[in-house]
Formats: C-alpha cells, sequence, structure tokens
C-alpha cells in the first residue's frame, strides 16, 4: 500500500494499540463462528504494550496511514541472545487483506537477517491466512501445541502429583540453572526475560522451578495475572511429570480464575490430566521457525504473551 509507513510504537500509541489488538483479534473469531477472545474489552490487551514496553530487548511497530495518521497494524518483536521472536500482529479490520500483515512482517524479517539470528513464533493452526503469510515468508511448523482453558476452583486444584515437593518459588539465583535448562532442551537463551518475571516490579508473574536432590533446576514455570489475562507459560521441564507439578502449582496462583495455557499435543500424559482436571481445548498452536532450529529434548510450554516460539 502506498499511503503505509511501517514506525515503531510510540507512548502516545498505547491506547490505540491495545484498541487494535482487541477488536482485530475479537473480530477475526467472531467471523469464524468462535468467542470473541478478549471481552473485557482494551483494558485486558493493555497488557501486551505494558510488557514489551519494559522488557529489554523487546519493543513494537506499528503500521500507519500516512494520510490519516491512522493505526492499521501492529505487531511486537524481541531480540534474543539466540534468536528474534515474533510477538502477536494484527491487522485492523478496515485494513484487512491488504498487505498490512505482509508489511509488519517483512520488518521483522529483515530484523532477523541484520541480526543474523533465527526467527520464531508461536502461530494458530485455524488462521489459514496467516500461516500462508509465515510459510510464505520461509517459516516452518516443527511442533502442534493444544490451547488448554481451565477452571481453577475457589479451593484449588486438590491432586497428588509425584515430585510436586520438589516445586518451589523462583529466586533470582535460580536465573543461571533455567537459563541452561532451556539451551539443553531447546536451544534458546533468555535470561532476561526470567530476571524479569522474577523480580514481578509490575505485580504480574509467579515463577516457580522444579528443584532436583542436588540442587539442580529441572524445570521451571511461569504464569501472567493482570487485566483479566491470566495465562501459564513459559516453561520448560525435562519430563511430563515435572511439567504437571509445575502447573498444578502456578494453576493454583490463580484459584477461582479460568486460565489459558499452551502444552504440547505429543505430551499424551501431560494433556491426559489437563483433561481430569476439566481442561478443554480451546485452539491449536503452530510452533514455527524460520532459520535454524533445534529439535526440542523435553516439555515446551508455550506463550504469546511475551511470545517464545
Amino acid at each position: 500500500m502506498t499511503d503505509l509507513r511501517i514506525r515503531e510504537m510510540r507512548p502516545s500509541d498505547k491506547s490505540e494499540v491495545s484498541e487494535l489488538i482487541c477488536v482485530s483479534t475479537n473480530q477475526w473469531y467472531l467471523m469464524h463462528g468462535f468467542d470473541a477472545n478478549f471481552p473485557g474489552g482494551p483494558r485486558v490487551t493493555e497488557i501486551f504494550y505494558d510488557v514489551y514496553s519494559v522488557l529489554e530487548g523487546s519493543w513494537g511497530i506499528v503500521a500507519e496511514n500516512k494520510k490519516t495518521s491512522r493505526l492499521m497494524g501492529t505487531c511486537f518483536y524481541h531480540i534474543r541472545p539466540t534468536h528474534v521472536a515474533l510477538g502477536i500482529m494484527n491487522v485492523h479490520p478496515n485494513y484487512f487483506k491488504l498487505g498490512v500483515a505482509r508489511s509488519l512482517l517483512k520488518y521483522i524479517t529483515d530484523i532477523s537477517d541484520r541480526e543474523n539470528k533465527p526467527l520464531r513464533l508461536i502461530s494458530s493452526a485455524m488462521n489459514l491466512d496467516s500461516y500462508s503469510l509465515y510459510n510464505q515468508a520461509g517459516f516452518i511448523p516443527h511442533f502442534i501445541y493444544q490451547d488448554i482453558l481451565l477452571t481453577v476452583p475457589e479451593n484449588g486444584i486438590k491432586d497428588d502429583i509425584p515430585g510436586l515437593k520438589n516445586v518451589r518459588p523462583a529466586t533470582l539465583g535460580d536465573v543461571p540453572g533455567m537459563v541452561n535448562l532451556e539451551l539443553e532442551i531447546s536451544g534458546i537463551q533468555r535470561g532476561g526475560d526470567y530476571a524479569y518475571f522474577i523480580e514481578n516490579r509490575d505485580g504480574l508473574w509467579h515463577v516457580s522451578v522444579w528443584e532436583g536432590n542436588n540442587g539442580e533446576i529441572n524445570g521451571f514455570l511461569a504464569s501472567c495475572s493482570g487485566h483479566g489475562f491470566n495465562m501459564l507459560g513459559p516453561g520448560v521441564s525435562r519430563d511430563q511429570e515435572q511439567a504437571t507439578a509445575l502447573i498444578l502449582q502456578e494453576a493454583n496462583q490463580n484459584k477461582g480464575k479460568t486460565i489459558l495455557f499452551i502444552i504440547p499435543a505429543e505430551s499424551s500424559r501431560l494433556v491426559k490430566r489437563m483433561y481430569e482436571w476439566g481442561g478443554k481445548n480451546n485452539e491449536l498452536h503452530f510452533s514455527q521457525v524460520r532459520g535454524e532450529f533445534t529439535p526440542y529434548s523435553g516439555v515446551i510450554i508455550q506463550t504469546f504473551m511475551p511470545e517464545t516460539g
């Protein structure tokens, strides 16, 4: 589009960015026969701007109409030591199918190419338009994830999980062990993210670790809860039993709330336990990478805020 320009987000864009994310996402789901993803309105989606504006290495861009100065689309991204990550990308319904998303994506792929790093994302398996966009840009899907919605009882989830006694709140001293574990299991690093979650200066986060008898960190899981946005992730563990214990611990940080989390479809024992707790499938997502990919060797619990891939 000749009337389009890409620029970095400004603090003055926050309200319009939050409203665009909300209306774009809700409109797509409603058009395809689903419930609105953000029924709480733009107040919920402010969390994307709030987190990306303070998390080191992350920021956002907008597609702006040069004639009217209205925002046509938005996208967040994160430059990490091992890769570049593509966050949530939205186009205003007034500009669907006009090349706005393609222009935003080109801006991010150019960053990835300049950094000489792989570009990673989590994308909906139901949105074939976005799948085609990413596929044509060189992304390859590697894993299927199930989005689970779970309403946590007011008194918490009661279950006898092996290894639950090994789960404890994370401290900043755990960050090196968390970094080493994720590098081993998934080939990526994002220690700055973990420090941000654990410090929790904005009051949104909680993090648990699964500690072995020798003091080794064998798993961890973060959760985000604020403004009506309740989601588990990111997380990594060596096996499904550790992942189950971590999910139980973080779910019970959200008693009386409905939470969303994304787990590997191939982790059958983990998926079965989530069904036993009352979890319901909400959607399917692909983990996609443009560039070099290291196969996973454990359980990865993905998230899209902030994105992981």
